[in-house]
């Protein structure tokens, strides 16, 4: 199906309009363990630097609804992760279900389906703090260059409370390059993913990165 939508979008079947950003993870206190060392280990007042991809999943009209898409490309000691978020719910059930949005001020973004951790499975959540953006791109770019906007990184089991654990800075950066995301093959230090995951999510990301080449 990916395959398929590309022959009609390429280079991306999906997330086809977005905007390049650029900022700063920042570690602060936190009230628990994940069990995920990337969570876990920093310690307060750490950062790293991000590259991000904010975008609109089926790349409809500014003036619909869509689902908004959030793509980081952190870096790590290891060289980069990469973290999917999208536009769901916070609560149960609502945080596994794909929700669309006119402004991505107005709800949060989740990985939708979780990490493996050592203490079992772990959602991420960005919440948007500041400031309120306005829901076409053109005007979203404007704004955050003037402005950061700063984003609360928490986490939480699958039926759990959401527990902070970082800040997340973002600005506009003039596009240097077309960077792909693949959070099943990326993922964030001590973080492992489930098989029913991979059989799900990594078929047609696979399918997608053959066709481009």
């Amino acid at each position: 199906m990916f395959v398929a939508a590309q022959r009609v979008r390429s280079p991306r079947p999906i997330h086809p309009r977005g905007l390049t950003l650029g900022g700063n993870v920042f570690w602060g206190h936190r009230d628990g363990t994940s069990g995920i060392h990337w969570i876990d280990d920093p310690a307060p007042g750490d950062r790293t630097e991000v590259v991000a991809r904010f975008s609109r999943s089926l790349g409809l009209p500014d003036h619909l609804p869509d689902i908004l898409g959030l793509a980081l490309h952190v870096k790590t000691d290891t060289g980069h992760a990469d973290i999917e978020l999208a536009s769901t719910g916070s609560g149960v059930p609502l945080r596994f279900v794909l929700i669309p949005r006119w402004r991505p001020s107005r709800g949060v973004l989740t990985t939708l389906v979780p990490y493996r951790g050592d203490n079992g499975p772990v959602l991420l959540r960005a919440r948007p703090l500041r400031p309120s953006l306005p829901s076409g791109l053109g005007d979203i770019d404007e704004e955050l260059r003037s402005a950061s906007w700063q984003l609360t990184l928490s986490y939480a089991t699958p039926g759990g409370a959401w527990h902070p654990f970082a800040l997340l800075s973002l600005d506009s950066r003039d596009d240097a390059a077309d960077i792909r995301f693949d959070a099943g093959r990326h993922i964030i230090p001590g973080a492992r993913t489930y098989p029913w995951v991979r059989a799900i999510r990594q078929p047609s990301y696979d399918a997608v990165q053959r066709h481009n080449r």
